[in-house]
């Protein structure tokens, strides 16, 4: 299996790939472990630096994709000009209208609500998608003997994507601990996927999205929650990067990807 080749965006190695090839690799999961597929934004690039379970978990990922937009704007100006946005809804909702008819998938998190919500919602814009399996885990850390559980209904539904909707980082700390026990399954962490696909969450106006404000909308959305989050981790973010940047120009030319097989 030969992945897409990586580069570090203030220091965690990010996919340089697209939709299509994330789509082509998704049911190509190794025999021996799970694949598990991060989706990137700038919370997660810049909570790695602080947070050492969590850098590891994004350096073991097969494919760290670049969600966020300020980190297609990071490899366009360091490594690859063309790279474009692989965004975790868009991902879950092309796969499931586009996807293999091998692909059985598996949502794993959120709330019984949501997923009940999120299945009505595919039914009807990817009618041919294949639902195997759900589960809405609780919101504690699991007992080794219910996490063993849980992954024995994924195994036993034949799933072959699982979906994981726990947000970040819990998600990324779940997906690289349980890969050795999934294998030949692909896991794809795509945190607040789930409530936009089932619209219990608003997002973003388009034009938002492709001009990197969605963090401004979600933060009118969600202010006593996430402005911490996005007054320290933006402008601390845009300085790593023009540092980056500046590093890189300084080398005279961009920045050699990391090969992946």
């Amino acid at each position: 299996m030969k992945l897409p080749a990586k580069t570090p965006v203030v220091g965690t190695p990010i996919s340089m790939t697209s939709y299509e090839e994330v789509i082509d690799l998704l049911d190509q999961a190794p025999s021996d472990r799970a694949m598990t597929i991060a989706i990137c934004t700038v919370h997660s690039v810049m909570s790695a630096r602080k947070d050492p379970a969590l850098r590891k978990a994004l350096n073991n990922a097969d494919i760290a994709t670049c969600d966020g937009v300020p980190l297609v704007w990071a490899i366009r100006m360091t490594a690859r000009p063309e790279q474009q946005r692989v965004y975790g809804p868009g991902l879950m909702r092309r796969t499931l209208i586009e996807g293999l008819p091998e692909h059985r998938h598996y949502l794993f998190g959120s709330t019984p609500e949501t997923i009940e919500l999120l299945q009505t919602h595919a039914a009807e814009f990817a009618p041919s998608a294949k639902i195997v399996g759900t589960e809405s885990p609780p919101f504690r850390t699991p007992t080794p003997e219910e996490e063993e559980a849980m992954l024995e209904r994924i195994r036993s539904s034949g799933a072959n994507i699982v979906w994981v909707g726990l947000g970040m980082p819990k998600q990324e700390l779940w997906m690289d601990r349980v890969a050795p026990r999934l294998p030949g399954v692909t896991l794809v962490g795509v945190g607040a996927a789930f409530d936009f696909l089932a619209e219990t969450k608003a997002q973003a106006p388009a034009w938002m999205q492709r001009s990197g404000l969605e963090w401004l909308f979600r933060l009118s959305q969600e202010p006593r929650r996430l402005w911490r989050r996005y007054l320290w981790n933006n402008p601390a973010y845009l300085m790593l990067l023009a540092r980056q940047v500046v590093a890189s120009r300084l080398r005279g030319g961009r920045q050699s990807p990391e090969k992946a097989d």
